[in-house]
């Protein structure tokens, strides 16, 4: 049985949670009308992957950095506090699973540090999965903290089993060896990157892993930041692609089968049948008959990381 999978790479109304939210609402209704039950949004979609830190001198711009990042905490989503609520419940109505990234504000952990999070949502509202990224590139540091393994996960989805690495995690081998160990069908990026290697990337994973590969940035002008973004007409040219998003779909051994969908503020479609990575894997399974567990050994660690505690 196949899956219509959406990729939906259209802006977020960024730095502002609700508007985003209500935007996904509106593609989550599209996406449902033309039959997709597997939904995957971009990386940091909620509320806007902080495309600015590019763009800002370290340690130069400091006051300007501070004003939008303030923005972007005040805007994160809180899962403990129901932030999601509005998505879990749009995915329970239509019956679909929906994978998207956000920035992740988790008040039991600190009430500032921030997360570069993918969650997987299934039919039933409930949230399957949460992964934070393990290693923020670069400037993404001054953004968010380092996750831990807790969410390095393949979980269950009417689609098939499903698992999400965040980016350039998708170019640490071990994580990624961390889901083909788990029997995964659906292999999900959200990412800022668009260019050719990274489609390289997504090619070379699905034949790697022998399962389906879902890659997509998000496609975004310079026009698409909101004319109250601090000083958007400094850092960006409203005509300028700031990313091209570049969704993708990959089937098993590494065909594309949809896409790159190329500076269109739109959704992909293909069909998808996680069959297709079973009858893959026959001939090149890494985790199983491909893989000398005599030679090779491997663990994750999947203990939380918890902040400091206090005893009396």
């Amino acid at each position: 049985m196949t899956t219509k999978v959406a990729v939906i790479q259209k802006p977020p109304v960024f730095l502002d949670r609700q508007k985003t939210i209500a935007s996904m609402l509106n593609s989550i209704a599209e996406a449902v009308a033309e039959g997709a039950s597997l939904l995957v949004f971009p990386e940091a979609y909620i509320p806007g992957y902080p495309t600015w830190i590019w763009r800002l001198r370290p340690g130069g711009d400091m006051a300007l950095s501070g004003e939008i990042h303030a923005r972007l905490r005040k805007n994160a989503v809180d899962l403990a506090a129901g932030d999601l609520q509005p998505v879990q419940d749009a995915a329970a109505k239509h019956g679909v699973t929906i994978v998207v990234g956000i920035n992740e504000l988790d008040s039991q952990f600190s009430g500032t540090t921030l997360f570069n999070t993918v969650v997987v949502i299934g039919p039933d509202g409930v949230i399957l999965n949460r992964h934070r990224k393990m290693m923020p590139t670069n400037p993404e540091r001054m953004v968010w903290g380092m996750g831990d393994a807790t969410g390095l996960r393949v979980v269950d989805t009417p689609a098939g089993r499903l698992g999400s690495l965040i980016c350039w995690e998708s170019y640490m081998p071990l994580a990624r060896y961390a889901l083909y160990a788990q029997d995964i069908d659906i292999y999900v990026a959200p990412t800022w990157d668009a260019g050719d290697s990274w489609l390289a990337t997504m090619r070379h994973i699905a034949k790697e892993a022998g399962c389906w590969v879902i890659g997509t940035a998000t496609a975004l002008q310079g026009s698409d930041l909101p004319e109250d973004f601090p000083e958007r007409d400094k850092l960006f040219d409203p005509e300028e692609w700031i990313n091209d998003g570049n969704a993708v779909v990959v089937k098993p051994m590494g065909t594309v089968v949809a896409g790159p969908l190329s500076r269109e503020k739109g959704i992909l479609y293909a069909e998808i049948d996680k069959e297709e990575a079973r009858k893959a894997r026959r001939s090149l399974d890494v985790s199983g008959h491909y893989s000398r567990p005599d030679i090779f050994s491997f663990s994750v660690d999947r203990r939380p990381l918890n902040p400091v505690t206090f005893s009396d």
